[in-house]
């Protein structure tokens, strides 16, 4: 019963945040969108390297 209580949050979460994205949010240029692109790479290895380090230790 818990789970199903945890996935109804987190549903509903998730929800919320489509609606008001597309009530609020604006485009992104394309100058943004690469700059957020290369940050994202950037972030995703780190954690991956920071995950495998864990691991090792």
């Amino acid at each position: 019963m818990t789970l199903l209580i945890i996935l109804a949050c987190v549903f509903g979460a998730v929800a919320l945040m489509v609606v008001l994205g597309e009530r609020f949010g604006k485009p992104m240029s394309g100058e943004q969108q690469a700059k957020f692109s290369k940050i994202t790479w950037i972030l995703v290895f780190l954690i991956l390297l920071a995950a495998i380090v864990k691991q090792m230790l």
